[in-house]
């Protein structure tokens, strides 16, 4: 199958890295599968949440796992949080469900992304791009157009002009550079800046943009908002 994605074959870090892809539905297994191996990831399926969890136990060097929810024996919920006992490993869930409840269940339960069924292939591939990028790039320095953040010392410039951002506006451009490109719902901002458990609301994102985009000066256009969902970054 060609999915038209970049076939060269990706390296963070150490190698070319394993992700673990688990659903009951071989079709969706394939798709996903013949998509990020195009995109130059190792791949290995599981048919169900019992053989995921094997599968994970089996293999150490696993770098992210992709878990549909609904999965016969135990649900994605459930290998999520028997999976976070012991390790911290990228997980991201897909699910046909839409409530909002769901997606914040999802982040309890210790998921780092949540993709609602259906969904675009490309979409998938850069949001997992994203999360190696976020979870094992080792470079302390981002650069983006004018803008320059030292993530060792915490320091964020401007064409070489230093600007003080306070920690929550901080971790929000951090997480925003980190998924360039990719659109972020508000409650996925929510859940990853203040925490899934943070009694917040939209307007709380959109005041921290707001005073974000002031801060960044002549580089705040970078953070774009997307009308009734949330916001992206593109330099």
């Amino acid at each position: 199958m060609s999915s038209g994605i970049n076939s060269n074959i990706m390296k963070w870090g150490s190698g070319m890295k394993k992700i673990l892809v688990a659903d009951d539905e071989k079709r969706m297994r394939i798709l996903i599968s013949d998509f990020l191996t195009d995109a130059g990831y190792e791949i290995i399926e599981a048919k169900d949440g019992a053989e995921a969890i094997d599968m994970f136990m089996e293999n150490a060097d696993i770098d992210l796992i992709i878990l549909d929810v609904m999965m016969p024996h135990y649900s994605g919920w459930d290998v999520c949080q028997e999976i976070r006992r012991t390790s911290k490993v990228p997980i991201i869930m897909l699910t046909a469900k839409t409530q909002e409840t769901d997606e914040l269940y999802g982040f309890k339960k210790g998921a780092d992304e949540y993709i609602k069924k259906p969904f675009r292939p490309s979409i998938l591939v850069a949001r997992v791009n994203a999360i190696i990028k976020r979870s094992y790039n080792e470079t302390s320095k981002i650069l983006k157009g004018i803008l320059c953040i030292d993530k060792d010392k915490h320091t964020v410039t401007i064409k070489g002009i230093s600007t003080v951002l306070s920690i929550t506006e901080y971790k929000l451009l951090i997480f925003l550079i980190e998924n360039e490109g990719i659109v972020i719902s508000r409650d996925m901002i929510l859940a990853n800046v203040w925490g899934y458990d943070y009694d917040g609301t939209d307007r709380t994102v959109d005041t921290h943009v707001k005073r974000l985009r002031d801060k960044l000066l002549s580089a705040g256009h970078y953070v774009k908002t997307v009308r009734g969902y949330g916001y992206k970054f593109e330099a």
